[in-house]
């Protein structure tokens, strides 16, 4: 890596701007002062007080520590070193730091890498990156035990200069992790029961968008499990695991697997919908028994946690 580095140093955390622009790309607006604000003067315990009486979504979602069990589950020992792909506001980052050995992070905001700075000052074994993936990427000095993508897969076509933006970017990743380490990917489900349901597409807003596939120009995608199995299968990937957040991997209460899925009666916190206004075309918990007694959990899914262990 270059010797002329621009760093920053907050609490035991390295800020490192080598690759900044100098302009965020992508931000939520005005609430991120807010956000930078309340992990500055507040201690983390502090968090779920603030977000009750904040009422913001926003704060809700990048500062509930319910974000973290996406991987509070995932084994580590301690030694792993792990890249955080698009690491935003930290609200994974620190279950990640408390877990493995050493957390590289990258971001494209300046803004967010301050607050994920700021929330985890104190954790020593913890850098943080701030640019494109696509600038910085050849610049990383070493391959990761683990390198996991949370909520980033979905954008690849809005960041990467690419005509096969999905392909390049799961390649791009897969390249980063050591033989025998883990590709993780949390996104949601294109097929998700809720999107059926009522829920507005996540990233465009829309009703229905995702599960009539998208418009040409979308530069937001998701993926169902079969176009997800096809598309690993394209780039010889086999030893893939799925996980099923639930009731999704923004804020899950629990993993499902193949080994362990719900039981009938067991899937009736489906209300859960605090970022967008939704319509309710029908009981999901009534239609989620019926999808239970077929089978077809997987295939309806809200989210997936794809777990691709690298052997190549």
């Amino acid at each position: 890596m270059e010797e002329d580095r621009k760093l920053e140093q907050i609490g035991s955390v390295t800020l490192d701007c080598t690759w900044y622009t100098g302009e965020d790309l992508y931000s939520d607006g005005d609430i991120e002062d807010e956000l930078l604000e309340i992990v500055k003067n507040h201690d983390a315990r502090e968090f779920n007080r603030i977000i009750s009486e904040r009422k913001s979504w926003p704060v809700l979602y990048h500062l509930s520590h319910i974000r973290g069990n996406i991987l509070r589950w995932y084994p580590m020992d301690g030694t792993e070193h792990v890249l955080e792909v698009g690491s935003g506001c930290g609200a994974v980052t620190g279950t990640i730091a408390e877990k493995a050995g050493h957390v590289t992070c990258i971001d494209l905001s300046r803004r967010r890498c301050l607050i994920n700075a700021w929330r985890n000052r104190q954790m020593d074994n913890l850098d943080i990156l701030v640019g494109n993936f696509e600038d910085i990427e050849g610049h990383l000095p070493e391959k990761y035990d683990i390198v996991t993508l949370i909520g980033v897969f979905e954008y690849a076509a809005w960041y990467l200069h690419s005509s096969r933006p999905y392909d390049d970017f799961l390649e791009r990743t897969l390249a980063l992790v050591k033989p025998g380490g883990h590709l993780l990917i949390a996104i949601e489900n294109r097929l998700g029961l809720k999107y059926f349901a009522g829920c507005r597409e996540d990233h465009l807003g829309e009703l229905y968008v995702g599960i009539e596939g998208y418009r040409d120009g979308d530069k937001v995608r998701t993926f169902s499990l079969g176009e997800w199995k096809k598309l690993l299968g394209e780039h010889g990937l086999e030893d893939v695991s799925f996980y099923y957040p639930w009731p999704d991997y923004k804020l899950p209460s629990g993993i499902f697997s193949d080994e362990y899925l719900p039981a009938e009666g067991e899937l009736t916190d489906t209300l859960r919908n605090f970022d967008q206004d939704r319509l309710l075309t029908f009981r999901e918990d009534k239609v989620w028994d019926s999808i239970l007694r077929e089978g077809l959990f997987p295939e309806f899914s809200n989210s997936f946690l794809v777990d691709i262990q690298v052997t190549r």
